[in-house]
């Protein structure tokens, strides 16, 4: 389905080389400033063509406000966003027709659908996440005049070239605390806060980019300021929603929330996290964060981090032994501007999932809250 969310809700349109893409942002509380350039930043961190390390599509992904605002305030009715496609070649995709490309979607939907777009990767090329970045970028602002939440994404690994995110050393837990998205930015389009890393990283991605080749990565994601009480029992937990999220973008493949994997190796009298009373706010915090910050599926006020693996962008320009709709064997090497590595790119449209995930459900929660009050 297109639309992702229940009270802020998120419809996305558009294909790869159609004439535009978007959304519809339901749920937007009215009264509430917005202006096209609170959109535009992120769109702007996730366009492409910024370097080397990213496809030469030029677009300028210029977002143009539709409906849902009045002199810069929000309505309270649904906010539609449209994002011009002016870059388009499918001229680029000819050969493609007869091939479908190796861990592309282009045979599952021929065989779903019957048809499928005939240039680009349709509805799962990462042009349709431009919708979920617009949207994305509302529900953070919202969220920011809400609670102050902040929403930061790095880039924590590339191939086999990482940065520390070992959950249970204290210098990666001062990262999660203190990391901001002007530090991620400065880094350049590599968008790894570790300078002892980050070189080696875009020399990682050049190296298999000179190949006609890919790579994939690792995007770690940390939210600060989340109010407790978000997330619902039993199938929609917190961190079910977040996976769900992230498990929707084109060429994630994983999501690993708190220790992770790594938490399996501790007996549970190392891995729980002690209740301490902190004074200065006046209520229960936990002494480590292990459950990175959800339990029950219910975040407890700690800081909320996660991890995503993006795989190896499918579509390469390198010759490779493959069959022709019809059964044909042949040879393949896909035409078009392409990653070579998505995961630089991928940290605002995870900020913007993320985003997503905990607008809805605080709204959800303050219902529940509100209702509660009426009864009580």
């Amino acid at each position: 389905m297109s639309s992702f969310g229940v009270l802020f809700r998120v419809t996305t349109y558009g294909e790869s080389h159609c004439k535009s893409v978007g959304c519809i942002v339901e749920g937007v509380p009215p009264g509430m400033s917005l202006t096209e350039e609170d959109i535009q930043t992120q769109l702007t961190r996730r366009r492409p063509g910024q370097s080397k390390l990213s496809t030469p599509r030029n677009e300028k992904d210029r977002v143009e406000i539709q409906s849902g605002t009045e002199f810069d305030k929000t309505l309270g009715t649904p906010i539609g966003m449209i994002v011009k496609n002016e870059d388009q070649r499918p001229h680029d995709y000819g050969e493609m027709d007869q091939y479908p490309r190796p861990s592309h979607a282009d045979f599952t939907y021929i065989e779903k659908y019957g048809i499928k777009a005939s240039s680009g990767g349709g509805r799962s090329s990462a042009r349709e996440t431009i919708g979920r970045v617009a949207a994305g970028a509302i529900a953070e602002k919202f969220l920011k005049l809400v609670s102050n939440v902040e929403i930061v994404a790095f880039v924590s690994q590339i191939g086999t070239v990482k940065m520390n995110r070992n959950p249970f050393d204290p210098s990666f837990q001062h990262v999660l605390n203190t990391i901001t998205r002007e530090q991620v930015d400065a880094s350049g389009p590599i968008r790894c806060p570790d300078p002892s890393v980050s070189t080696a990283m875009v020399k990682e991605i050049e190296k298999y980019r000179g190949e006609k080749d890919s790579i994939g990565g690792v995007v770690t994601c940390v939210v600060r300021n989340v109010p407790v009480g978000l997330g619902e029992p039993c199938f929609d937990k917190l961190e079910a929603m977040l996976a769900h999220a992230m498990l929707s973008l084109p060429a994630s493949k994983g999501f690993e929330i708190g220790s992770g994997f790594a938490g399996v190796e501790l007996p549970g009298s190392k891995h729980n996290d002690p209740f301490v009373f902190n004074k200065e706010d006046g209520r229960l915090r936990t002494k480590t964060n292990n459950s990175g910050g959800i339990q029950g599926g219910i975040s407890n006020g700690e800081h909320i981090y996660f991890s995503v693996p993006f795989k190896s962008a499918a579509t390469i320009s390198q010759e490779q032994e493959t069959s022709t709709y019809s059964g044909t064997n042949g040879i393949l090497a896909a035409k078009g501007r392409h990653d070579p590595s998505v995961t630089p790119r991928a940290t605002p449209i995870v900020e913007a999932m993320t985003a997503l995930v905990l607008a809805d459900a605080y709204l959800i929660q303050k219902s529940r809250e509100a209702t509660r009050n009426i009864v009580n």
